[in-house]
């Protein structure tokens, strides 16, 4: 088990490392956004190849991002139906979750996805815009994304049944009324 948790702080490291470089493009998106707003009211101008990398960062900063959110425990929950359980009720829920929901998503959308990819990287595929970007960066998001997704679903995993041992402690412990309905 000590392999395994070695293996989860190493993906738990690589997402922290890109979800914290992720809050650069919300302010790269932001720059693009407001630079072509500018340019548009300013000299009447405007291009697709901006509001396109706008969205390229968009789509990076959510799909990069997720692997992130899942590990500092801030995605969606359904704490409004688990917040009277147990904690390791609310474990074993983590478990079941990510076994039979979390991780088969995440290799379907890579089976999907990496093709999707491939296809627009062997063409060169170009948008269909007026001075548009190439495509196929925004469509390695979905795969890159998901493969990170999956490797955070994994450590969240291992990281769960550890703490349902009793070898570690959890790291992010919920409180029945940490996140109660308002």
């Amino acid at each position: 088990m000590s392999y395994l948790l070695g293996l989860s702080r190493g993906i738990d490291w690589i997402n922290e490392t890109v979800g914290k470089a992720m809050t650069w493009l919300v302010l790269a998106a932001v720059l693009v956004s407001a630079g072509n707003a500018l340019q548009r009211y300013l000299f009447n101008r405007s291009s697709n190849a901006w509001l396109e990398a706008q969205w390229y960062l968009f789509g990076a900063v959510v799909l990069l991002g997720a692997a992130y959110t899942l590990k500092q425990n801030e995605h969606i929950r359904i704490d409004i139906v688990t917040a009277g359980l147990s904690q390791n009720a609310r474990n074993w829920i983590d478990v079941i979750g990510h076994t039979l929901f979390l991780i088969p998503l995440c290799l379907l959308m890579l089976w999907l996805g990496i093709p999707f990819f491939l296809r627009s990287f062997a063409s060169g595929e170009i948008s269909s815009s007026a001075g548009g970007l190439i495509v196929w960066p925004a469509k390695l998001l979905v795969p890159l994304g998901f493969a990170m997704l999956l490797a955070q679903g994994v450590s969240e995993l291992i990281k769960r049944i550890a703490i349902m041992r009793g070898l570690i402690d959890d790291p992010a412990p919920r409180s029945s009324s940490a996140h109660a309905p308002e």
